[in-house]
């Protein structure tokens, strides 16, 4: 039985996407890697496929973070600071539940993401509801990224 864990979405099938791993013992982070090459704008945001998908439990969601080093060397973060992919985004309708990490470059010259670069990591976090909550309640995800509260 899957609990939790990381899968290609079809279409990177056989691209040789790699799996995140955790590098150390104590590393909290998955290394999430770019699926494709990509050009980092200056001063823009920038949308970067990873081939991924992700699958946890209800009450949990991964957590996506820029790499610190690749952030602090190049001046890049993740526009909305931590993305959240939530656990009935997995296998939507609209993209399979493909992950992107959505960047923003401080800088002021371009920067290339060759395809294969750790770039991000994933964290899984349980969270908590509260009493009465019934959102979800018969309702299914439609959308893909960026979609929860879209009408």
């Amino acid at each position: 039985m899957k609990n939790r864990g990381f899968e290609v979405v079809s279409a990177y099938h056989g691209q040789d996407i790699h799996l995140p791993r955790r590098k150390t013992a104590a590393s909290a982070g998955y290394d999430i890697e770019a699926a494709e090459e990509t050009v980092l704008a200056p001063h823009r945001v920038t949308i970067v496929p990873t081939g991924l998908k992700a699958y946890m439990p209800a009450n949990e969601y991964l957590g996506i973070h820029v790499r610190s080093g690749f952030s602090v060397r190049q001046m890049v973060s993740c526009i909305n600071d931590e993305g959240i992919i939530d656990a009935d985004y997995y296998n939507n309708e609209a993209n399979e539940g493909h992950i992107m990490v959505a960047l923003y470059n401080h800088g002021d010259e371009p920067i290339i993401v060759p395809r294969g670069m750790r770039v991000a990591q994933g964290i899984f976090h349980a969270y908590r509801m509260i009493d009465g909550d019934e959102a979800g309640a018969g309702e299914k995800r439609r959308g893909g990224f960026g979609s929860t509260g879209v009408e």
